[in-house]
Parts: C-alpha cells; sequence; structure tokens
C-alpha cells in the first residue's frame, strides 16, 4: 500500500515507459505543427486562394473521418508501438520528400494537398493507438497524473511549433520540413524505447461490421462515458468563437497582428498552466462534478470574452478557456482509458478522437456561418449560453456524471 501511494505522488515523468511515450508524442506533435503552418504558408504563397487554404484543413480532415473506425481495429488487433512507429516513419518519410520537393522547386498546390492527406492519414492511425496504449505502460493509479502530464506538454508543443514552423519558413522554405522530418525520426526511437508494463492481449476477432463499430456501441451503452464524450463534443461545438479571433482582434479589439498572436496563444497557455497543475495535484474526489463545473466555467469565459472590448480582458477570459477545458479533456480521457478494457481501447479512442475532431471543426465552421449573419459578439454569446444550457440538460440526461467520484480506477 504504502509503496502504491508514493507511486501515486511521484511524477508520472518518473516512470521510465511513460518518458519515451510522453518524448514521442511531443516530437512528434512539434513536427506536425511545424509541417502543417509551413504547408499552409506555402500553399496560399503560390495560389493566393482562401479556398485552397481551407482544403488544407479539410485534407486533414477527411482522412480521420473516412479511417476512424478502421483505425480502432487494427490498434485492437495489432501491436501499437509498431503501428505509432510505421506512422511516424511515414510522416518522416512525407517531410523529407517535401523538403526535397521545395529544394528542387517541382512542388505545387496538388502536391502539398497530396502530402497533407497523407499526413492527416497517417495522424489519423497514430493519435488513437498512442492514447491507446497509454495504459499499458502505466499503473491505472497512475493514469490521471500521466494524462495532465501528457497534456501539458502537448500544449507546450502547440505553443512551440506553429512558432518554429513559421520562424523556419522565415529562414529557408526548406528547413521546416527537414527539421521536422528529423523530429519524427526522433520520435519514432521513442516509440521502440517504450517499456510496456501490461502487454496488449492479442485479439483475432474477425473483421465484421458489428467488430469495427464496436467502439460506438461500447460508448453507447456505457451512460457516464457516452454523457463525458458527448458533453466535451457539443461544449467545443457551440463554444467554437475562439475561430473568429481575426475578427475580434481587428474590429472590436483593434488590436492588430500582435493582439492576434496574443489572443491565439492565450487558450493554450491557460490549458499549460492547469495541465501542470493537475500533474501536481490530481483531481481526488467529485470529479464529475468539478467537470461539469468546468465545463460551465467554459461557457462563462466564452460569453465575458465575446462581450470584451479590452485586450487585457480578453486574453485572461481566453485563458481562463483554456484552462476549464483541460480539465474536461483530462476528467474524459481518464475516464474513457479506466472505463474500457484493453481489447476494445483502439476502437474507443479511434470513435473519442473523431468526436473530439468533428466538434473542432464544425465549431470553427458553425461559428463562422453564425457570425458572418449575427457577427462575431452575438456568436460568442450564443456559444457560451448554448454551452451553460447543455451544462444543465446533461446533469439531467445523465445524471450518472454527477456521481463519479475518482479517477484512481
Amino acid at each position: 500500500m504504502d509503496t502504491l501511494q508514493s507511486q501515486d505522488r511521484a511524477s508520472a515523468l518518473g516512470h521510465p515507459g511513460y518518458r519515451s511515450f510522453a518524448a514521442s508524442r511531443v516530437f512528434s506533435s512539434i513536427g506536425f505543427q511545424s509541417v502543417t503552418v509551413a504547408m499552409g504558408w506555402m500553399i496560399y504563397d503560390q495560389t493566393h486562394s482562401a479556398f485552397f487554404l481551407g482544403l488544407v484543413g479539410f485534407c486533414q480532415f477527411l482522412p480521420m473521418v473516412i479511417l476512424t473506425f478502421i483505425v480502432g481495429h487494427v490498434a485492437d488487433r495489432f501491436e501499437r508501438r509498431r503501428i505509432g512507429l510505421v506512422c511516424q516513419l511515414i510522416e518522416a518519410l512525407t517531410a523529407l520528400v517535401l523538403a526535397v520537393a521545395v529544394w528542387q522547386r517541382w512542388i505545387g498546390p496538388a502536391g502539398i494537398l497530396a502530402a497533407v492527406a497523407v499526413m492527416g492519414a497517417a495522424t489519423a492511425f497514430e493519435r488513437p493507438t498512442m492514447a491507446a496504449l497509454l495504459p499499458n505502460i502505466v499503473p491505472s493509479s497512475m493514469l490521471q497524473m500521466a494524462i495532465a502530464t501528457s497534456t501539458s506538454m502537448m500544449q507546450t508543443a502547440f505553443i512551440i511549433g506553429p512558432s518554429l514552423g513559421g520562424l523556419l519558413y522565415g529562414v529557408n522554405p526548406i528547413a521546416p520540413f527537414a527539421v521536422s522530418a528529423v523530429l519524427y525520426v526522433i520520435a519514432s526511437f521513442n516509440v521502440i524505447s517504450i517499456r510496456v508494463e501490461r502487454r496488449q492481449p492479442s485479439s483475432r476477432e474477425p473483421v465484421t461490421l458489428s467488430s469495427v463499430f464496436a467502439g460506438v456501441s461500447f460508448i453507447k451503452s456505457r451512460p457516464v462515458m457516452m454523457g463525458t464524450i458527448s458533453l466535451d463534443l457539443f461544449a467545443v461545438l457551440l463554444g467554437g468563437a475562439t475561430a473568429l479571433l481575426p475578427m475580434f482582434a481587428r474590429d472590436i479589439l483593434h488590436a492588430g497582428p500582435w493582439g492576434l498572436g496574443l489572443l491565439r496563444a492565450a487558450p493554450a497557455i491557460g490549458a499549460l498552466v492547469m495541465s501542470i497543475w493537475l500533474a501536481r495535484r490530481p483531481l481526488q474526489t467529485d470529479v464529475g462534478k468539478k467537470m461539469l463545473f468546468a465545463v460551465f466555467v467554459f461557457g462563462i469565459a466564452t460569453i465575458v470574452f465575446a462581450l470584451s472590448s479590452n485586450i487585457i480582458l480578453s486574453v485572461a477570459a481566453l485563458l481562463i478557456v483554456g484552462a476549464s477545458d483541460t480539465v474536461s479533456v483530462v476528467v474524459r480521457s481518464s475516464l474513457v482509458q479506466l472505463l474500457t478494457p484493453d481489447n476494445m481501447r483502439g476502437r474507443v479512442n479511434a470513435v473519442n478522437s473523431l468526436f473530439i475532431g468533428t466538434s473542432n471543426q464544425l465549431g470553427e465552421f458553425e461559428s463562422g456561418m453564425l457570425a458572418s449573419a449575427l457577427g462575431p459578439v452575438l456568436t460568442g454569446i450564443v456559444g457560451g449560453v448554448g454551452t451553460i444550457v447543455v451544462v444543465l440538460l446533461w446533469m439531467r440526461i445523465f445524471p450518472d456524471l454527477t456521481k463519479v467520484k475518482t479517477l484512481n480506477g
């Protein structure tokens, strides 16, 4: 018992298998963010077309939608470390091909979009597979701490990656692709060195329509999991006013490009601070109620941001948006892992990734369409109020959410 308690108090980074896992995720994420920014800039530089710029996001998103259910089945059928390794090597090769193509000046918009689609497909396999691998690496008593630590490191990657990609592209257009290729190779070496504490049970379940969609059926049969995932989905879908940051920066706050950069960084900084806090002080009691409260605060902060005409207040509101969202992310991720048997984790994590990815993309689209009719301020208010309404409804529809006490497995 004393050993378990001391293990709970120890940093997740003290676990050798987790260190390799976290390093792999961070290097891979920085590489992905860097190369994505560079590809977006390059295609806009070549076409000067907002349509082509939108196609970059579409080509990233489409493989996730098409491959989700196949990805989950593959992650449950084959060794997850090998899947992660293959994905990162494909991403490294794609980045290297892009570097050579830019150097030789034979890359055009079609080639860029094809590369985006390949990386999108590899990422569609990599993310849920690596998420499903985590419970095989650390004991369930450390899972919440491990997820919070991973979230803080990923938020750091989300801050560093785009900045690095833009900076390197400004120095030399070849640089972000070459550096990203190296980062992916480093990530792959870390995947190889991951030590698995509990081996993934071998599955030879036949590929049938029922087995492929088993992740959806499993989530629907677990009210707590269904409530947690759908709450996060609708909160992000309705609270997507951050997609309108350029409008707020220019037309309402009159802050210019510098102000836009500050606004974009604020949610990530808030998320980083909160994830570090949760890694040091994991949620111990009433985690269901705390998650619902965090999403409620997310809605309030969204409304405050929408109403603000002061850059300092707007940044503060976005810091709270990022911090409160992180509480929801950590609780959701922990519950999904703890409530799912290992032979189902690939399929369940694939569905979870699709739901969250879809809500981000559709939330941005919904905010853009609504803002074109109502303006950014009213759109933000509607989104914040909608999020609060969802929290109140979910407390009635999924009463078991309020009864979730702990994440200690």
